[in-house]
């Protein structure tokens, strides 16, 4: 196997979330040109009660169109935060709920072909009532789910957004839930 090299990285493009650069690499001896999304990274949080439920979020996705159900989560405010504040204060924010434990679950890369996004996830327990503190174009519904339930919304191809998936997958595992 060859070794690949990347020759030069351009930023093309910053946006208000990322930016997206065009990176001139060479592989097996050949020159190829390849976007790179670069994003600092976020954390997601999967809420459980203290009936075992499962606190989701539906809120209109742009990039899909449509209303999504999701874990809460939201992107760190500077590159160097602690994953694990971002995860207490997405929580807070976006459900209306403090934790007053909170532990690590995994990290997963969004979409390692092009982006290098990666969200830290996170189970919240002993949750205690806040308010919500929405930005001022968000709408953002707070649900109690049953796993099982959200277990068949994935299996059946309704639930599709990655960290959600892969939290609940996870979590489902772990606790032994089918």
């Amino acid at each position: 196997m060859e070794k690949t090299i990347r020759l030069e990285r351009e930023l093309a493009y910053t946006g208000t979330i990322l930016k997206v650069y065009r990176d001139t690499v060479v592989a097996n001896g050949i020159q190829e040109t390849y976007d790179y999304i670069h994003h600092d990274g976020a954390a997601a949080v999967l809420p459980v009660t203290k009936e075992g439920k499962l606190l989701m979020v539906r809120q209109y996705r742009n990039a899909l169109d449509r209303f999504t159900l999701e874990l809460p989560a939201g992107k760190v405010d500077a590159p160097d935060e602690p994953r694990i504040e971002c995860a207490y204060r997405e929580l807070e924010e976006e459900t209306g709920f403090k934790a007053e434990t909170m532990e690590y679950l995994m990290t997963i890369n969004t979409t390692v072909a092009f982006c290098d996004e990666a969200i830290d996830l996170f189970v919240a327990r002993d949750l205690v009532k806040t308010e919500q503190h929405l930005d001022a174009d968000e709408s953002i519904d707070v649900e109690e789910w049953e796993v099982k339930d959200l277990l068949e919304l994935i299996y059946g191809g309704k639930l599709t957004d990655g960290k959600t998936v892969a939290a609940i997958m996870a979590y489902a595992q772990r606790e032994g839930i089918r």
